[in-house]
């Protein structure tokens, strides 16, 4: 809901960053290193590290944002760096919260991730392939001008309501199920709305 609005405001933000780093790095390093740091945050996580857990993610977050706006900035996007930022976005998506139910392991907390982890599966089934078939029809990323690899059909919970959730996730262990079952609920309200507009438009 929040990324088209947002996508600006976080280029301008980490332009002088990109700027400073220049062609030094390759944008398909910085996504190596983002993931590397969200290895560090997920291990730190299951042994009840919060902070350091927290941390990690925020430095996974900013150098996932750093790596596009080097690859623009300079004239280094690749369709292979556009498929290792997402599928390395996935892993973490995925081990975060696996990580913080391993760190308090309940039945609940276990059936919990399940559901929000089966939300996930299926939503993203749903977004990637009306991104592939608007793709196809020539209406994707580039012909809506946007500074995405693929185009993401947009809902209430995009990338930046998934951040805000990881961090309530992170910081507030205590109502970890609480929090997971409402994330499940609004993914769930998202895929309603991708399957209404697909039914609408794609006819």
């Amino acid at each position: 809901m929040l990324d088209n609005m947002l996508r600006g405001f976080k280029d301008r933000l980490l332009a002088s960053s990109a700027a400073f780093i220049g062609t030094r790095f390759h944008p398909i390093q910085i996504t190596l290193l983002a993931f590397f740091f969200g290895l560090i945050g997920i291990v730190a996580l299951t042994q009840q590290f919060y902070w350091v857990g927290f941390f990690m993610w925020w430095v996974n977050r900013f150098l996932d944002g750093l790596d596009g706006t080097v690859a623009r900035q300079h004239g280094l996007q690749t369709d292979l760096g556009g498929y290792l930022d997402i599928l390395f976005d996935f892993v973490i998506y995925a081990a975060f919260p696996i990580a913080l139910v391993i760190a308090e392991l309940t039945s609940a907390g276990c059936l919990a991730v399940i559901f929000l982890l089966a939300t996930f599966y299926v939503n993203a089934a749903s977004w990637m392939y009306l991104s592939a078939i608007l793709e196809k029809r020539a209406q994707g990323a580039k012909a809506q001008g946007e500074r995405t690899t693929i185009t993401m059909p947009g809902g209430l919970i995009t990338g930046a309501e998934t951040v805000l959730f990881y961090c309530a996730f992170i910081l507030f262990p205590a109502y970890l199920v609480q929090l997971y079952l409402l994330m499940a609920g609004l993914v769930i309200v998202t895929m309603i709305q991708r399957f209404v507009w697909a039914v609408r438009h794609l006819d």
